[in-house]
Protein backbone atom coordinates (compact mmCIF):
# COMPACT_ATOMS: atom_id res chain seq x y z
CA UNK A 1 0.00 0.00 0.00
CA UNK A 2 2.77 2.42 0.94
CA UNK A 3 4.70 1.79 -2.28
CA UNK A 4 1.60 2.40 -4.37
CA UNK A 5 0.92 5.63 -2.47
CA UNK A 6 4.46 6.93 -2.84
CA UNK A 7 4.40 6.07 -6.56
CA UNK A 8 1.20 8.10 -6.95
CA UNK A 9 2.81 11.00 -5.11
CA UNK A 10 5.79 10.79 -7.46
CA UNK A 11 3.73 10.66 -10.68
CA UNK A 12 0.59 12.68 -9.88
CA UNK A 13 0.94 14.84 -6.78
CA UNK A 14 -2.66 16.01 -6.57
CA UNK A 15 -4.17 12.55 -6.88
CA UNK A 16 -1.50 11.04 -4.65
CA UNK A 17 -1.99 13.72 -2.03
CA UNK A 18 -5.74 13.11 -1.90
CA UNK A 19 -4.96 9.44 -1.29
CA UNK A 20 -2.39 10.37 1.36
CA UNK A 21 -5.01 12.39 3.25
CA UNK A 22 -7.59 9.61 2.89
CA UNK A 23 -5.22 6.92 4.16
CA UNK A 24 -3.47 8.86 6.94
CA UNK A 25 -5.87 11.68 7.87
CA UNK A 26 -7.47 9.81 10.74
CA UNK A 27 -4.09 8.73 12.12
CA UNK A 28 -2.75 12.29 12.08
CA UNK A 29 -5.90 13.66 13.68
CA UNK A 30 -5.96 10.98 16.39
CA UNK A 31 -2.30 11.62 17.17
CA UNK A 32 -2.82 15.37 17.39
CA UNK A 33 -5.98 14.93 19.47
CA UNK A 34 -4.05 12.85 22.02
CA UNK A 35 -1.21 15.37 22.11
CA UNK A 36 -3.37 18.48 22.34
CA UNK A 37 -6.34 17.08 24.25
CA UNK A 38 -8.75 18.97 21.99
CA UNK A 39 -10.64 17.77 18.91
CA UNK A 40 -10.89 21.35 17.62
CA UNK A 41 -7.15 21.89 17.97
CA UNK A 42 -6.47 18.51 16.40
CA UNK A 43 -8.60 19.50 13.41
CA UNK A 44 -6.78 22.82 12.95
CA UNK A 45 -3.34 21.32 13.52
CA UNK A 46 -4.10 18.43 11.17
CA UNK A 47 -5.03 20.82 8.40
CA UNK A 48 -1.83 22.78 9.00
CA UNK A 49 0.23 19.58 8.97
CA UNK A 50 -1.24 18.46 5.65
CA UNK A 51 -0.76 21.93 4.19
CA UNK A 52 2.91 21.81 5.14
CA UNK A 53 3.19 18.28 3.77
CA UNK A 54 1.72 19.35 0.44
CA UNK A 55 4.07 22.33 0.19
CA UNK A 56 7.03 20.07 0.93
CA UNK A 57 5.95 17.45 -1.60
CA UNK A 58 5.74 20.09 -4.34
CA UNK A 59 9.48 20.64 -3.98
CA UNK A 60 10.42 16.94 -3.77
CA UNK A 61 11.82 15.04 -6.70
CA UNK A 62 9.95 11.96 -7.91
CA UNK A 63 12.68 9.77 -6.45
CA UNK A 64 12.40 11.42 -3.03
CA UNK A 65 8.61 10.91 -3.11
CA UNK A 66 9.12 7.23 -3.84
CA UNK A 67 11.46 6.87 -0.85
CA UNK A 68 9.04 8.42 1.66
CA UNK A 69 7.58 6.49 4.55
CA UNK A 70 4.33 8.46 4.59
CA UNK A 71 3.00 7.75 8.09
CA UNK A 72 6.27 8.43 9.91
CA UNK A 73 6.91 11.49 7.74
CA UNK A 74 3.43 12.93 8.38
CA UNK A 75 3.63 12.32 12.12
CA UNK A 76 6.99 14.08 12.21
CA UNK A 77 5.40 17.09 10.49
CA UNK A 78 2.37 16.89 12.83
CA UNK A 79 4.67 16.84 15.87
CA UNK A 80 6.44 19.98 14.67
CA UNK A 81 3.13 21.72 13.96
CA UNK A 82 1.90 20.82 17.46
CA UNK A 83 5.14 22.03 19.10
CA UNK A 84 4.91 25.33 17.22
CA UNK A 85 1.30 25.71 18.36
CA UNK A 86 2.27 25.06 21.99
CA UNK A 87 5.02 27.68 21.74
CA UNK A 88 2.65 30.20 20.16
CA UNK A 89 -0.05 29.60 22.77
CA UNK A 90 2.42 30.04 25.59
CA UNK A 91 3.16 33.53 24.26
CA UNK A 92 -0.45 34.67 23.93
CA UNK A 93 -3.65 34.12 25.93
CA UNK A 94 -6.28 31.70 24.65
CA UNK A 95 -9.66 33.17 23.74
CA UNK A 96 -12.85 31.69 25.20
CA UNK A 97 -14.00 30.63 21.73
CA UNK A 98 -10.83 28.54 21.33
CA UNK A 99 -11.60 26.64 24.50
CA UNK A 100 -14.81 25.20 23.10
CA UNK A 101 -14.24 21.76 21.67
CA UNK A 102 -15.74 21.36 18.19
CA UNK A 103 -17.20 18.07 17.09
CA UNK A 104 -15.01 15.80 15.02
CA UNK A 105 -15.16 16.65 11.35
CA UNK A 106 -13.03 13.83 10.00
CA UNK A 107 -14.83 10.55 9.67
CA UNK A 108 -13.38 7.78 11.78
CA UNK A 109 -13.63 4.08 11.30
CA UNK A 110 -14.27 2.66 14.70
CA UNK A 111 -16.82 1.74 17.33
CA UNK A 112 -20.46 2.68 17.05
CA UNK A 113 -22.16 5.34 19.17
CA UNK A 114 -23.17 2.91 21.95
CA UNK A 115 -19.62 1.75 22.49
CA UNK A 116 -18.28 5.31 22.35
CA UNK A 117 -20.68 6.35 25.11
CA UNK A 118 -19.75 3.32 27.22
CA UNK A 119 -16.06 4.09 26.86
CA UNK A 120 -16.43 7.85 27.30
CA UNK A 121 -15.47 8.03 30.96
CA UNK A 122 -12.50 5.69 30.48
CA UNK A 123 -11.24 7.69 27.52
CA UNK A 124 -11.65 10.96 29.38
CA UNK A 125 -9.70 9.59 32.32
CA UNK A 126 -6.97 8.22 30.07
CA UNK A 127 -6.88 11.44 28.01
CA UNK A 128 -6.43 13.46 31.18
CA UNK A 129 -3.58 11.22 32.29
CA UNK A 130 -1.98 11.38 28.83
CA UNK A 131 -2.10 15.17 28.89
CA UNK A 132 -0.14 15.14 32.15
CA UNK A 133 2.71 13.06 30.70
CA UNK A 134 5.88 14.92 29.72
CA UNK A 135 5.86 15.68 25.99
CA UNK A 136 8.50 13.14 24.89
CA UNK A 137 6.78 10.30 26.75
CA UNK A 138 3.32 11.32 25.52
CA UNK A 139 4.42 11.34 21.87
CA UNK A 140 6.08 7.93 22.12
CA UNK A 141 3.16 6.32 24.02
CA UNK A 142 0.53 7.74 21.64
CA UNK A 143 2.43 6.64 18.52
CA UNK A 144 3.10 3.17 19.91
CA UNK A 145 -0.10 2.30 21.77
CA UNK A 146 -2.80 4.56 20.33
CA UNK A 147 -1.70 4.51 16.69
CA UNK A 148 -0.17 1.03 16.83
CA UNK A 149 3.14 2.00 15.25
CA UNK A 150 6.16 -0.26 15.56
CA UNK A 151 9.10 0.93 17.64
CA UNK A 152 11.06 1.40 14.40
CA UNK A 153 8.32 3.62 12.95
CA UNK A 154 8.14 5.70 16.14
CA UNK A 155 11.93 6.05 16.12
CA UNK A 156 11.85 7.21 12.50
CA UNK A 157 9.04 9.70 13.14
CA UNK A 158 10.84 11.14 16.17
CA UNK A 159 14.35 10.97 14.73
CA UNK A 160 15.56 8.96 17.74
CA UNK A 161 17.19 5.56 18.21
CA UNK A 162 14.85 2.60 18.72
CA UNK A 163 16.29 1.97 22.20
CA UNK A 164 15.45 5.51 23.27
CA UNK A 165 11.89 5.11 22.00
CA UNK A 166 11.47 1.81 23.86
CA UNK A 167 12.66 3.47 27.07
CA UNK A 168 10.32 6.45 26.55
CA UNK A 169 7.32 4.18 25.95
CA UNK A 170 8.18 2.05 28.98
CA UNK A 171 8.68 5.04 31.27
CA UNK A 172 5.59 6.73 29.88
CA UNK A 173 3.48 3.66 30.66
CA UNK A 174 4.88 3.52 34.22
CA UNK A 175 3.90 7.17 34.73
CA UNK A 176 0.46 6.57 33.20
CA UNK A 177 -0.15 3.66 35.55
CA UNK A 178 0.79 5.85 38.50
CA UNK A 179 -1.50 8.65 37.27
CA UNK A 180 -4.42 6.26 36.74
CA UNK A 181 -3.95 4.60 40.12
CA UNK A 182 -3.29 1.05 41.22
CA UNK A 183 -6.73 -0.21 40.17
CA UNK A 184 -6.31 0.73 36.49
CA UNK A 185 -6.44 -2.38 34.30
CA UNK A 186 -3.48 -2.87 31.97
CA UNK A 187 -5.78 -2.64 28.93
CA UNK A 188 -6.85 0.88 30.00
CA UNK A 189 -3.25 2.04 30.18
CA UNK A 190 -2.52 0.75 26.67
CA UNK A 191 -5.77 2.02 25.08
Amino acid sequence: MSERLTERLATDLDSGFAELVRVHGSTVRTYLHRLSGSAADAEDLGQEAFLRAYKALRSYSAERCRELRPRAWLLSIATNVWRNDVRTKSRRPVSAARLEDASDQWPEAGPGPEEVVARGAERERLGGALSRLPEHYRQAVVMRHVLGMSYAEVAEAQGRPVGTVKAQVSRGLVILRALLGPDAPDSEVRA
